[in-house]
């Protein structure tokens, strides 16, 4: 399963898909606020969400993993 994870330490400001969304390569999955700055965060494969591991308002680090598709 490939999972989508966090590029930059910030907090999660809006969660752009659910569980069961199929997605394409290049959609914006999550949006990151880093400092006062609204960093989106795209998937890099097609696939469907079969979870999602952060919830709105949660800081985050880089490397952490934010969706996982199937």
């Amino acid at each position: 399963m490939p999972n989508i994870d966090a590029h930059i330490t910030g907090n999660v400001w809006k969660i752009e898909v659910a569980i069961g969304d199929t997605i394409s390569e290049g959609d914006t999955v999550v949006i990151l606020e880093s400092m006062k700055m609204e960093i989106p965060v795209e998937a890099e494969d097609d696939g469907k969400v079969s979870e999602i591991r952060c919830e709105e308002g949660q800081a985050v680090s880089e490397g952490d993993v934010l969706i996982v598709l199937e």
